[in-house]
């Protein structure tokens, strides 16, 4: 993976002028990374090019994030017409690797990150388009328009959108007053810092939304198995202060968000793997069927799981998925 052409002259025209680039992991979008290292100096260079990418939202939800208290990447430089970004380097000690290697920590660490959610949505939310239904159905009909098509199943597209909106007007409803929504709040996006803080990446898509989405996000993760009863342990950890009441409604949009979210991810991996040829994200999607199976157990979901199990049933979904031709 190499530098974009202008990342030198970016890092000359900014103080960095004999800094060494290498690579660093990346994620599932066009966005790059590489660590940037000039003396005792250490950077993360974002390359977020256009028009495919747009790096001003990172910044402003990281600037909101460090302006609230919490440990969000400062911003050394940038320039957007070229898409690059420079940003501090919070390490290689992910949340996810920490536990692989020690499982001991799991219970105290869950409960950090949700400590950090609560103070979170605590905080006034920052600026940002809500997390409306148009937002919730686009998110949903990734399943309709990606893996159906790839399973060759014909569905009862109308119904399902029909149904979607009936069963996410209450979490719509629930969702005022909204708090900041980072929807990618899960164990690889949170950095285990020097200092003890728990450093945020990945929040460039943030909306204003429902306090149980990143909740959700965090205890059904797409790319780590989270135990069903540390899951329970940590949302009746997040519940301590509400009342039966409040703690059973919000238990019922917990789990439509859950189901929501699934739904959207099981489509958006098979996007990834038979339009951009990333057919590695298919081996998630066994994980994927488990969670959103188990969010459609509750009671508040049951049109969905209706829908489901006539338009997609059990065998259908434990169906291997066909190969992109482009996969790599």
């Amino acid at each position: 993976m190499k530098p974009p052409p202008a990342a030198v002259e970016f890092l000359q025209q900014n103080g960095w002028n004999d800094a060494h680039i290498s690579p660093v992991a990346g994620d599932a979008s066009f966005r790059r990374y590489f660590r940037v290292q000039d003396g005792e100096r250490v950077a993360i260079l974002m390359d977020a090019p256009p028009p495919h990418e747009d790096p001003k939202p990172f910044i402003d939800i990281a600037e909101y994030l460090v302006g609230a208290g919490f440990a969000a990447p400062a911003i050394f430089a940038r320039d957007l017409d070229q898409g690059l970004v420079l940003l501090e380097d919070f390490g290689d000690q992910r949340m996810r690797e920490h536990l692989d290697d020690h499982p001991e920590d799991e219970d105290a660490i869950y409960r950090r990150v949700i400590d950090l959610l609560r103070d979170l949505h605590k905080a006034p939310a920052a600026a940002l388009p809500p997390y409306d239904e148009a937002q919730y159905l686009r998110e949903v009909n990734l399943l309709t328009e990606w893996y159906c098509p790839a399973q060759q199943l014909d569905v009862d597209t109308e119904g399902f959108e029909a149904i979607w909106r009936q069963i996410l007007a209450p979490v719509i409803a629930g969702q005022k007053p909204p708090v900041t929504v980072m929807r990618d709040y899960h164990a690889e996006n949170i950095m285990l810092l020097e200092d003890g803080r728990l450093g945020l990446l990945d929040f460039q898509d943030a909306l204003m939304g429902h306090p149980a989405y990143d909740l959700v996000s965090m205890l059904q993760d797409a790319r780590r198995d989270v135990p069903d009863e540390l899951e329970e342990n940590m949302l009746g950890y997040y519940l301590a202060d509400h009342d039966a009441e409040a703690a059973s409604e919000f238990r019922s949009h917990y789990a439509i968000l859950g189901a929501q979210r699934n739904t959207k991810i099981i489509g958006i991996f098979v996007r990834l793997c038979m339009r951009d040829g990333k057919q590695r994200y298919l081996d998630f999607l066994p994980r994927m069927w488990s969670l959103l199976e188990k969010d459609l157990l509750h009671p508040a979901l049951a049109p969905v799981a209706k829908w489901f199990d006539q338009n997609i049933p059990i065998g259908v979904r434990s169906r291997p998925m066909p190969a992109s031709k482009e996969a790599k």
